[in-house]
């Protein structure tokens, strides 16, 4: 009798349970699902799997942890630091056609949604009620709704309104066990934060298959102003300058010189490129308000060197304005054939020395590095174009990236604001805990999966237990 391995008997029960139409096995077909946005590590996954309600996660989740197969949950994929890389050849668990919106409350300001639903057909789909979903991260087009749980997920917006964790009021979700975990929505203080504990644990505590999500009024009055400067250092001076007048706008983003350049090339917006960097900020709420807000701040940017400070004059050139902003990741495709975005966050006073160390450290590494960063908030994005078949400039690149990272825990930052740890900064941890902080979350970690299979390998340094677990399925065959 041929041998069959824990995997392929674990993926016989999946396929029969779920349905071969549900289960993609062919190498063709799972090779786009070998990572995410994060390019620089790939493996190829076991299968992929397509549940259609929590059941079938459940399901999933029994037949693995009986066979001890790894898995890693997957929403559209554009995750950038490898958490959803199928790392030992896991089966990946996509929460795509998990895309129904379950429940409108607009009366207690909630709605209720499944894993997959984008985040910008949530927006489509509030147009006109008068309410909006705040967290609008830059892959907003196409990410998924559990994946912006799974890590977190920032986006322009949030400097005001906050991080997605503050706009989760309930959730439902699959343990590594196996077991479906409800947290409703409730006011009792008394309660201890699951949701805080899930949110941003990106797949390695349970897999998140429906939420409930808050939702707050949709301002109609905006001022965008747009202000350009000959140096990153002065538009980096003009935020913390604007923060610390108490201006708290709904969104301050800057674009360096070269993302602008790639954003002109593709779509010529008519934004400057003579220019270091362009900050774009906006304030909502009531007219007479944020007018005089809108006058502070661009005084402030005009102390600060700005060449000129512009406001949009109509609601068509606001959009372009965020088009433009939006858009900047995907143009860079257009100056390097390969790119992976970096997520360091600092406080804001420290912005223009890290500004500064980025141009440095991109220089004495020979590396090329364009800029966005959600300003307001601290958040830096240094994007690191390269080409992926020189490998002495793919390993410069890494060596550059991790020096920025250090960088920002020097200034008194960390390393993530809103993409994760994933497999890219796991390693770094380290650097940012201490062993008894780390072994607390590993502990917690046993608790929701004590067999280790959700995203082995991610998000905390392992110190060789949560491998051993999963292996003891093969052991077993």
């Amino acid at each position: 009798m041929p041998h069959v391995s824990p995997r392929e008997e674990a993926l016989r029960e999946i396929t029969a349970r779920l349905g071969r139409e549900n289960v993609l096995v062919h190498p063709a077909d799972r090779l786009v699902y070998e990572c995410d946005g994060y390019t620089l590590v790939k493996c190829m996954p076991q299968a992929v799997v397509f549940p259609r309600s929590t059941r079938d996660v459940q399901q999933v989740v029994r037949i693995c942890r009986e066979y001890r197969v790894p898995l890693v949950a997957r929403g559209a994929g554009t995750g950038l630091a490898g958490g959803a890389t199928p790392t030992d050849e896991a089966i990946v668990v996509s929460l795509a056609r998990m895309n129904r919106i379950l429940a409108v409350d607009l009366v207690n300001r909630r709605i209720r949604v499944e894993a997959g639903v984008i985040n910008l057909e949530l927006s489509q789909h509030l147009a006109g009620t008068g309410y909006q979903f705040a967290p609008d991260p830059s892959s907003q087009v196409a990410c998924t709704l559990g994946g912006n749980i799974a890590t977190n997920a920032g986006g322009p917006h949030t400097l005001k309104y906050g991080v997605t964790v503050n706009h989760v009021l309930g959730l439902e979700c699959v343990t590594g066990e196996g077991e479906v975990l409800e947290l409703e929505p409730r006011s009792d203080p008394g309660d201890l934060d699951w949701i805080g504990v899930l949110t941003g644990s990106e797949g390695t505590l349970a897999i998140v298959t429906s939420a409930w999500l808050k939702l707050i009024p949709a301002y109609r009055e905006f001022i965008t102003l747009r202000g350009t400067f000959s140096r990153i250092e002065d538009a980096c001076r003009a935020v913390s300058r604007i923060i610390g007048a108490g201006i708290t706008p709904a969104a301050m983003e800057l674009m360096d010189q070269g993302i602008l350049q790639a954003v002109e090339e593709a779509f010529h917006f008519g934004f400057p490129t003579d220019v270091e960097a362009v900050l774009i900020v906006e304030l909502d709420g009531v007219g007479p308000a944020i007018a005089a807000q809108a006058e502070q701040v661009a005084t402030f940017c005009r102390e600060c060197g700005a060449r000129e400070v512009l406001s949009a004059s109509d609601a068509a050139e606001r959009a372009r304005l965020w088009q433009c902003r939006k858009s900047a990741v995907g143009a860079v495709g257009r100056l390097s054939p390969a790119y992976f975005i970096q997520d360091g966050v600092v406080p804001r006073t420290k912005l223009p020395e890290v500004a500064t160390r980025v141009k440095e450290i991109a220089r004495r590494w020979n590396v090329r590095v364009v800029n966005v960063a959600h300003a307001g908030d601290g958040n830096i994005h240094p994007i690191f174009l390269y080409d992926p078949k020189n490998p002495a400039e793919v390993e410069r690149t890494v060596s550059a990236s991790h020096e920025i990272l250090a960088a920002c825990i020097h200034l008194g930052g960390s390393i993530t604001a809103e993409h994760g740890v994933g497999l890219e900064k796991r390693d770094f941890m380290e650097r940012l805990y201490p062993p008894e902080v780390l072994e607390a979350m590993r502990a917690l970690k046993r608790v929701f999966d004590p067999d280790a299979i959700l995203s082995p390998g991610k998000v905390i340094p392992s110190n060789g237990e949560e491998h051993s677990a999963v292996a003891k399925g093969e052991n077993n065959a």
